[in-house]
């Protein structure tokens, strides 16, 4: 049986390409997990096609979360029902504080079923406003969990960078958010509501592969011209930075872009790949394990072809795969002083080759 997710923050927008999916393919279902209640312990299953709802019941699970309700409810159901053999698809819309990489995982590792796309449904009206916004999950009554503290900036950056389509609803800037869209996720094709999204159902989504291209620990980023106001910048160098400048200028760095990604070198760590992770004024920086050229060579069988492939296009004969590798994607950026920012991180040819006692990024250095 084959299987649409589709993901979105809005949610009026992501159930109009439910619809549209089910109006356009025959013997088709779709289920959604209502979670607006999860606080209260209970999620509601909810089954419709195109004529409306077949099916709405309280789920009983051992957790009221969403991956008690991914494992042990919406997995079974979709097992259930492509053993029916009565439909052709189901479409999955998914709860909008949901991220779709797990779910699309979860499916695609069923023999049974499958994952033909991923779409992420967003409302024009409020697309550039959500992506630069500083509400908490919790600040809109979306959070899924007791203490889940994530961004609406934060879950909808990485709804729109996973799928391979994103259908736009309503209206708003059209070309502004093409724009802004199309660097953000330069592989995902872009679709308005009502128009297309059928045509993704013959191929099959590869998670592995999706996960490859979002992974900053690897990703390979490349500029984009200015466009509509958006504009993407890498900054590759091949230089560690100074750990107390990088802390003294990271609320500022931050604050330039809506969006900043990839991986990094500090002097304090230099066997330590940091990623990089901001959605407007928030920052994550984790440890993304060791540098290629930190490992001995019996390790390195070990390592994902992934992170192999990557490391060789960033290979320096000196200094291996380590590098600073960037990319901040924001609407009337000031990219020259960005980089002028981050170029006066970098350790100078006097600092090299010195110890650094105080890291505050030390904590990082823990796996």
């Amino acid at each position: 049986m084959r299987i649409a997710l589709v993901a979105g923050l809005h949610a009026a927008a992501r159930r109009q390409a439910v619809n549209d999916l089910l109006a356009a393919v025959p013997r088709s279902i779709s289920v959604h997990h209502d979670m607006e209640d999860i606080g209260d312990g209970a999620v509601h299953r909810v089954v419709r096609d195109r004529s409306g709802p077949a099916e709405s019941e309280q789920v009983h699970l051992d957790h009221a979360c969403a991956s008690c309700t991914l494992r042990e409810d919406l997995i079974p159901f979709l097992l259930r029902t492509a053993d029916a053999g009565r439909h052709d698809l189901c479409v999955v819309e998914s709860w909008d504080g949901v991220e779709p990489r797990l779910i699309a995982e979860n499916i695609a590792a069923q023999d049974e079923l499958r994952l033909a796309t991923v779409a992420t449904a967003v409302d024009l009206a409020h697309l550039t406003a959500d992506l630069g916004s500083n509400d908490d999950l919790s600040d809109r009554e979306l959070d899924i969990a007791q203490d889940d503290s994530r961004t609406v900036a934060e879950v909808l950056n990485r709804q729109l960078e996973y799928p391979n389509a994103i259908v736009l609803h309503g209206s708003g800037a059209d070309s502004h958010a093409r724009s802004l869209l199309g660097q953000l996720n330069p592989t995902a094709v872009i679709v308005r509501s009502g128009s297309g999204l059928q045509g993704f159902l013959d191929g099959r989504f590869e998670p592995e592969s999706a996960h490859a291209r979002v992974n900053p620990a690897w990703a390979q980023y490349t500029d984009h011209a200015e466009e509509q106001g958006v504009r993407t910048v890498t900054w590759t160098r091949t230089r560690p930075m100074h750990p107390e400048r990088l802390a003294e200028a990271l609320e500022e760095i931050v604050a330039m872009s809506l969006r900043g990604r990839g991986r990094f070198w500090l002097a304090s760590q230099p066997d330590t790949l940091l990623v990089w992770d901001s959605h407007q004024d928030l920052l994550m920086v984790e440890n993304g394990g060791p540098w290629m050229a930190a490992l001995p060579d019996a390790a390195m069988d070990l390592v994902s072809q992934t992170r192999r492939s990557s490391a060789l296009l960033d290979w320096d004969p000196v200094v291996g795969d380590r590098r600073q590798h960037l990319a901040f994607t924001g609407v009337g950026m000031d990219t020259g002083a960005l980089l002028t920012l981050l170029d006066s991180c970098l350790v100078t040819e006097a600092e090299a080759g010195q110890e650094f006692h105080n890291d505050p990024f030390a904590e990082f250095s823990e796996k």
